[in-house]
């Protein structure tokens, strides 16, 4: 199967970007009637795995979770992403079925667009502190918890509004490390400790 393929670069030359820039960017994208994950990819490509772990968490954070099976693709991505991250791979694969997925324009854009006020929110309070949780060997625990959501996503379709907390959660880790904001890490562990009290609450 083809691949897409990103460099990694190391811990020591991160490279810094917004929330809003990358939500500009898939907008951006989205004028087209219909787009692919694989365009999307090329659009956000990055020198790190953690901008393009952000895309799928973000999509799943917005109204597109409503598409049946959506959040099941995102987990998926997810996982793979954060997979690689956690064996500190150079090159980032991905499978061609997921790669050819196309989306609405429409949808992505209303969907993006809904992120907006929470994205500069936290793009404004975002800087680098507590660097040593966003950095080895501490940081493998953002990563795996990125690793699990993916993993549970499929499961928790059928628990409302699970997926798209989890989302947060994984574009808050993913900003955290991308930033190395160690604090903007530890905040997105928060959302965890919602969606186990959801589904305690609907187990119940």
């Amino acid at each position: 199967m083809k691949s897409y393929q990103a460099d990694h670069v190391p811990d020591t030359t991160p490279v810094l970007r917004g929330l809003t820039d990358i939500i500009d960017q898939v907008i951006d994208l989205a004028e087209a009637e219909k787009i692919s994950l694989r365009e999307v990819l090329h659009t956000i490509g990055d020198a790190s795995f953690a901008p393009i772990l952000l895309l799928p968490a973000l999509a799943v954070a917005t109204p597109l979770s409503g598409i049946p099976l959506f959040s099941t693709t995102m987990g998926v991505l997810i996982f793979l992403i954060a997979g690689q991250m956690l064996l500190r791979r150079e090159n980032l694969w991905l499978p061609r079925s997921i790669l050819r997925r196309e989306v609405r324009g429409k949808l992505v854009r209303d969907g993006f667009n809904k992120l907006y006020p929470v994205a500069r929110w936290i793009d404004a309070r975002t800087e680098r502190r507590m660097r040593v949780v966003a950095r080895r060997p501490l940081v493998f625990i953002p990563q795996l918890l990125c690793l699990l959501s993916g993993i549970i996503m499929p499961i928790l379709e059928f628990v409302p509004f699970t997926s798209s907390i989890l989302g947060v959660g994984v574009a808050i880790l993913a900003l955290g490390m991308l930033t190395r904001d160690g604090l903007l890490t530890m905040i997105g562990m928060i959302p965890y400790g919602i969606v186990g009290w959801l589904i305690t609450t609907t187990v119940a």
